[in-house]
């Protein structure tokens, strides 16, 4: 069978790879392939994809047994990430120069579905999915990123969970670590004639490896609790029409004992892993929960049909520092001499009563909708055509009741001078209602291939203003502030078999991104390009693609994360900008005697992110903005090389990866060093012992060789990137 191409349409629709079902009996037999919605599919499918499309599958992700997402894409060229604690659990990811700050402005997916809290209303994910549970993960950054929506800028990231098994098994991988750290990823399922089945979780904890000053202390660490079931009911396997309803139930609970406050560039020179007594209440704790129903019925007429209705529901509250002596701590850590008294409350110097102010940044999301589509493949003479359609109607709404307690710094101690009630420093919903449609195909003819796809957009945004007097929102709202957005996003996407190694491809499509509920900021628009080559002979894999990302209006979103400026929510025009680079990723394998040498390179040249217009904007970030400055937090130069060697029981696999230097703030010319990331290089190692087929066991490093280095300086003061951290694993399979 030869593979094909279909879509499934709306508003998160995900492209994904299946093989051309022959009859419903043999969709039976395949059922496994369809369990779980995927962009691309299988690695190997990547080489026929008219766009930038990269796959970590399984395989890849055992190859370090990583728990951090962005440890995982660093694999992937033409991504930017950014750490903040040093364990993935609240990422910042970008692609192509999109923008990185707490992965707003990508789709993001879990199983084909948007899985932010809020994909509309608020986009930031403080949820994000566990990636131990995760099977794979997808990148789109094409053209083929118009079929996922709706934010086209940069493109898509689909996470794609444990597939129900082709059998009864069970699979446990346990690990241990320094700072009281555990480590547990169970899963047990069945795949019956008619009903399937998979229950799983993942029990995550550790103290953490920072030391929080002060005669209290406490840990930095976090407790990670994550459930899932899967149900599957098929049809009578003799049916002539495959039918399916499949149920995904999820709940993950955490508690991280995390915080937005750094270290000045002096205190971190000798602690780096220190935090400030300051810091020691501050915590993050959130529930999600994750309801899912899918119908499909595949016939044997060459069309087959989707419908999933879903709902998140998502809660958190993360308590930290806000303010010290009514200075922000951006300022405070950024200058301690000029706010020397600041820093010493910060420090752990007795101050007056409510010197420090403390944000129960309480916040309730829900996301929820129906999403359908139909998929049918014709023919006409020597061409062959998959057209897909659908249509998905969404509503999602983030719900702001924070309050601001105020306490004194006594000897080191946090005491608690003012408790302030429910909502009385922010009080706000904010809602958007959500129908877009979307048709693309996919035209095979002689040695061409060609993706030409739409999708439309119809957003109504309103946000509404309750007085922070009125808790119970009896009054009404103080203020509503409506918006909409109307927008076509056309794309794509042509390759070209040179022969059966090499292959070329280019493409073309609208990046867009919607405002936020009751914005004054115009969408961000732009026109991408790409054009590259693939050349695969089974041994050596090469990949070179060439983007441009031309933005005629690039906006920027004050959050917390991004290190103040302006209130919450506030959205500012940043006009023209161009990001332009290179992506280059290859992949090799040879033998030693008896063992396997695998070597792989995955590079980002980004030539080019530079504003084209001067400006000035209450925007942390950009400030006061001239033609030329560069775009913060995108490093010129990003490198990752890996080498592994393997026989039949046993494997050892390092990686090196690179990170250039980078502004944190955009400017051009000589770098500030207050306003820098300087280059660094962490390498992590792996080493597997497989003692039978059901039983193996590995000695992980994370940071080998503990380079000690400056993540991220935002949003207030510097941050450290993870030391170096040893496990020691289990795995069983039954």
């Amino acid at each position: 069978m030869k593979p094909t191409i279909a879509r499934l349409a709306g508003a998160s629709t995900v492209l994904f790879l299946i093989p051309l079902m022959a009859s419903a009996q043999e969709s039976r037999d395949n059922s496994e392939v369809i369990d779980t919605v995927t962009i691309i599919g299988k690695r190997t499918d990547v080489a026929d994809i008219p766009g930038s499309a990269h796959v970590v599958d399984a395989e890849e992700l055992a190859e370090f047994a990583q728990s951090d997402i962005l440890r995982v894409l660093r694999t992937v060229p033409g991504v930017y990430v950014q750490e903040e604690e040093g364990f993935g659990l609240r990422p910042n990811i970008g692609i192509r120069g999109s923008g990185l700050d707490r992965s707003a402005r990508i789709a993001l997916l879990e199983d084909g579905v948007l899985i932010a809290p809020a994909p509309y209303a608020a986009s930031s994910a403080y949820y994000f999915p566990t990636q131990r549970r995760m099977s794979a993960v997808e990148v789109l950054k094409g053209p083929a990123s118009v079929a996922v929506g709706p934010r086209t800028t940069g493109g898509a990231m689909n996470m794609i969970s444990t597939p129900i098994p082709d059998a009864m098994g069970a699979n446990a991988d346990l690990r241990i670590s320094d700072n009281s750290t555990t480590d547990a990823h169970v899963n047990v399922g069945n795949r019956g004639e008619r009903f399937s089945w998979l229950l799983e979780t993942v029990q995550a904890k550790s103290d953490g490896f920072k030391t929080i000053e002060g005669p209290v202390g406490g840990d930095s660490g976090f407790d990670v609790q994550d459930y899932v079931a899967k149900l599957q009911l098929d049809n009578d396997p003799t049916s002539p029409i495959y039918q399916s309803l499949r149920v995904k139930l999820g709940y993950t609970d955490q508690l991280s004992n995390e915080t937005y406050l750094g270290l000045t560039d002096a205190d971190f020179a000798v602690a780096p892993y220190n935090r400030y007594a300051a810091s020691a209440n501050d915590k993050f704790v959130s529930e999600h929960e994750q309801y899912q129903a899918t119908y499909v019925i595949d016939a044997d007429k060459n069309w087959r049909g989707e419908i999933t209705a879903y709902r998140n529901d998502f809660s958190r509250n993360w308590y930290k520092v806000q303010s010290v002596g009514g200075e922000s701590t951006s300022n405070v850590l950024a200058d301690p001499i000029t706010y020397a008294t600041e820093y010493g409350y910060v420090t752990g110097e007795t101050s007056a009563d409510d010197a420090i102010q403390i944000r129960a940044n309480n916040r309730d999301y829900y996301s929820q909708g129906v999403q359908a589509k139909i998929e049918w493949d014709l023919g006409f003479g020597d061409t062959d055509v998959s057209l897909n359609t659908g249509i998905r109607v969404h509503k999602d709404e983030e719900d702001r009741f924070q309050h601001q307690d105020g306490y004194r710094m006594q000897d080191g101690s946090l005491i608690l001078t003012t408790a302030a009630a429910g909502g009385s420093q922010t009080n706000r919903v904010s809602d958007a209602n959500v129908t877009s449609y979307f048709v693309d195909s996919e035209i095979r003819t002689g040695d061409w291939i060609f993706t030409p796809g739409l999708r439309f957009e119809d957003i109504d945004m309103t946000r509404y203003d309750y007085s922070t007097a009125d808790p119970t929102r009896a009054l009404g709202p103080t203020r509503v502030r409506s918006n909409s957005v109307q927008v076509f996003i056309p794309g794509a996407g042509a390759l070209y078999r040179l022969n059966q190694e090499w292959r070329l491809l280019a493409g073309v499509h609208k990046g867009f991104n919607p405002p936020g509920p009751g914005s004054s900021a115009e969408e961000e628009s732009s026109i991408n390009f790409e054009a590259g080559f693939r050349f695969d002979n089974d041994a050596l894999r090469v990949e070179s693609i060439y983007f441009r990302n031309d933005y005629d209006n690039l906006v920027g979103t004050v959050t917390d994360s991004t290190g103040g400026g302006g209130d919450i929510g506030d959205q500012f025009d940043g006009g023209e900008v161009l990001v332009s680079g290179l992506e280059l990723s290859g992949d090799y394998s040879f033998g030693f005697g008896s063992f396997d040498v695998p070597v792989a390179l995955q590079y980002t040249w980004t030539n080019e992110a530079e504003f084209k217009n001067a400006f000035d904007s209450g925007f942390d970030p950009w400030g006061e903005v001239a033609v030329g400055d560069a775009l913060p937090y995108i490093p010129e130069h990003q490198l990752r090389l890996s080498a592994g060697l393997q026989n039949e029981h046993f494997r050892i696999n390092m990686a090196a990866n690179y990170v250039g230097k980078m502004r944190t703030k955009a400017g051009q010319g000589a770098y500030d060093p207050l306003e820098t990331v300087e280059s660094h290089v962490m390498w992590d190692a792996i080493a597997t012992w497989e003692f039978t087929e059901s039983l193996s066991t590995y000695i992980k490093v994370d940071n080998l060789f503990d380079e000690t280095y400056i993540a991220s300086r935002r949003p207030s003061g510097v941050r450290p990137g993870l030391p170096r951290t040893a496990y020691v694993g289990f795995t069983f399979r039954l």
